[in-house]
């Protein structure tokens, strides 16, 4: 009877020391294993390498910014495909594009704007509740004060190689009032002068370092997240064709781009509606 308290206490014992020894451990062994963890959630998001490849018009974004990481990892992964579960805005890369792409660099407009129609009206087009229409979601008196027609019998918004010039020209008007090809992506959506005021007021000159409403804040990063997942279409998720549509753009550009004329180039993509 002694003999078999004994044992059972030698075992209780023993599984007392057990747990301490776990115990004592456990916080060393659980630290690695979060730190291992987090580097391993941190590589998907901010590998420096990729990360710093990131760039809207040449201009790269703040490096060592956690919060701008997280911000542009949260917007890429609203663009992938697991997202939108369409290659809708790839199918219009490849008929846009060639159009946009020479009117662009006749204006030295960095090739970078030519997502903006694509964040602009790729996915819902029409008319938004305040009036901007088109492929660049031009209001009527913007659109009208770079050389489009808009009244009841004629919308030139709608088309897509004028409203590009017009498109152009402004780009090209808000890059000599801030000379920041991001401030100008900026001021194309809020306006010129609510962006200068918010600069006066925040005393601050970098987009990424500005406090603005939701839709502008987020607005260049939703420019590169485009720029990702068309130039990089099976990184996010996107099929093959979404590589050849982009392939096919990029080729008929290079002729349009080639073609000193319009007229004397008989396969010009017709002006498409919306």
């Amino acid at each position: 009877m002694i003999k078999k308290h004994l044992i059972t206490c030698s075992a209780m014992l023993g599984l007392l020391l057990i747990a301490k020894m776990f115990m004592y451990s456990t916080p060393a062994t659980f630290d690695t294993y979060f730190k291992a963890i987090q580097g391993t959630q941190n590589d998907e998001f901010s590998i420096e390498p990729y990360f710093n490849s990131l760039s809207f018009a040449n201009e790269t974004l703040p490096l060592g910014d956690q919060r701008i990481k997280l911000k542009m990892n949260t917007i890429l992964s609203a663009h992938s495909y697991e997202a939108l579960h369409t290659s809708k805005l790839h199918r219009k890369a490849e008929i846009w594009f060639p159009i946009i792409e020479p009117i662009l660099k006749q204006y030295g407009i960095p090739a970078d704007f030519k997502y903006v129609p694509l964040v602009e009206s790729g996915l819902q087009g029409g008319t938004s509740p305040k009036g901007a229409s088109g492929y660049w979601q031009f209001m009527p008196q913007t659109a009208r004060d770079f050389g489009l027609k808009v009244n009841t019998e004629l919308d030139e918004r709608q088309n897509i190689r004028k409203s590009s010039i017009a498109a152009a020209k402004y780009i090209k008007s808000l890059y000599r009032e801030f000379n920041s090809w991001t401030l100008a992506a900026a001021a194309y959506n809020i306006g010129e002068g609510s962006l200068k005021r918010q600069m006066n007021k925040q005393k601050q000159d970098n987009y990424y370092k500005m406090k603005l409403n939701r839709e502008t804040a987020s607005y260049v990063y939703k420019l590169i997240s485009m720029k990702e997942i068309i130039e990089n279409p099976t990184r996010y998720g996107y099929t093959n064709r979404a590589s050849r549509l982009l392939a096919n753009a990029h080729a008929e550009s290079k002729t349009l781009l080639d073609t000193k004329t319009e007229k004397n180039n008989p396969a010009s993509p017709q002006i498409l509606k919306n």
